[in-house]
């Protein structure tokens, strides 16, 4: 019970606030309303507008990727992103069972079966040595690729997640993943501004994709994007996503299986003036993050910080606490007192759609569902106490 109490006390006293808290609410305090209305002025509130190419070369700019190709939204841009890494129907994409439903339903929507590994403590991300295991435990090379061998199913991709905008190994995972041929799509819905070194997340692999949803670093209320440094693999993108549409001044002529993924313009034009202020939505957002650690440190309670070699956007601030037990009676103290916590998703493995699926051995995943909390780490206009 104390520990709970503590908690509580830690979020109030670092915000400075004894009002309700929401785990992560949007902050309009720029250019919204401006560019929002000049697109309803404008009449091009749909997928053609002048602020879908800003808020594409916008991203570019801050992720370093050659191309982004912006979506409706993260589930949309990481379903393409698999398609367009060849992901064929009846095959295997290994990610991390410790994730967003999402991940593992973009999956399906390809056509694909995801398979699941563990994810490390420090990243809470997928474990590099635990997909190595995994496919020297399950998987051969044959002529035509590598194959699971209970299945026969081909194994076609690596999809990893950066959980909470932490940095996971990507470098080794991308390693693996050239030994054994897998193309890699990195999941970075949360990780907008996240970088291990010098590189942003998401711009390692073959693919990357982001979200902006309304919870979201930054939003656009609902979108997505696809980030890739291949030209072809971008033409292809922007092609498919806009109903694979050949360009004609009036002809409605199609050359290929589309989709109406693209983001439209009323859209952009939010994401845009949300880009203008992410230096100081990343500035808060880590200020924030240290006083939560050196809060938590004195409380002798876990805090999820950043892994060395990485900046983290600390999208969401999490907690480790000792039990299944007392974690559930920490989220029942702070959310009766309108301080929004919660647990992180129950593990793609253990949902009843994925409970049949090829897994490795996962005790990290089921280690950290039982433990960790998530706790207010939104953007606030005055500065956290």
């Amino acid at each position: 019970m104390t520990r709970a109490y503590d908690v509580l006390k830690i979020v109030r006293d670092v915000y400075g606030s004894h009002g309700p808290l929401p785990l992560h609410a949007p902050v309009f305090a720029g250019n919204e309303m401006a560019y929002v209305q000049s697109t309803i002025e404008s009449t091009f509130v749909s997928s053609v507008g002048a602020y879908v190419d800003r808020f594409e070369q916008m991203l570019a700019e801050l992720t370093g990727a050659a191309y982004v190709i912006a979506t409706t939204n993260g589930t949309t841009a990481l379903h393409m992103a698999l398609l367009l890494a060849d992901v064929a129907p009846g095959e295997l994409v290994v990610t991390q069972s410790l994730s967003f439903v999402a991940t593992a339903n973009a999956v399906v929507h390809a056509g694909a079966l995801p398979a699941f590994v563990d994810v490390e403590t420090t990243t809470l991300g997928m474990s590099p040595d635990a997909l190595s295991e995994f496919l020297q435990q399950h998987c051969e090379r044959t002529d035509g690729g590598v194959r699971h061998r209970e299945s026969g199913r081909r194994v076609a991709a690596c999809l990893p997640m950066h959980s909470f905008g932490l940095p996971c190994r990507i470098d080794e995972i991308a390693d693996v993943c050239a030994r054994w041929g897998l193309a890699l799509v990195e999941d970075a819905a949360e990780a907008l501004g996240s970088r291990r070194d010098t590189r942003h997340c998401g711009t390692t692999g073959k693919l990357g994709t982001l979200s902006f949803n309304g919870n979201k670093l930054c939003t656009t209320g609902g979108g997505g994007a696809i980030m890739t440094n291949d030209p072809v693999i971008a033409r292809r993108a922007k092609h498919l996503t806009t109903t694979a549409k050949v360009p004609h001044r009036w002809r409605f002529e199609h050359d290929a299986i589309g989709y109406n993924f693209r983001l439209p313009n009323l859209n952009a034009a939010l994401g845009c003036a949300q880009l203008e202020q992410i230096d100081a939505f990343l500035t808060f957002k880590r200020a924030l993050a240290e006083r939560y650690r050196q809060a938590f440190e004195i409380a002798d309670i876990p805090f999820v910080a950043e892994p060395p070699h990485t900046h983290a956007n600390y999208w969401l601030c999490a907690i480790l606490l000792g039990s299944e037990a007392e974690r559930d009676l920490c989220l029942e103290v702070t959310n009766d007192a309108g301080v929004m916590t919660r647990p992180i998703w129950d593990p793609m493995h253990t949902l009843p759609m994925f409970a049949q699926n090829p897994r490795g051995p996962l005790p990290v995943t089921e280690r950290m569902a039982a433990r960790l909390v998530n706790i207010p780490s939104g953007v606030r206009i005055e500065e956290p106490a």
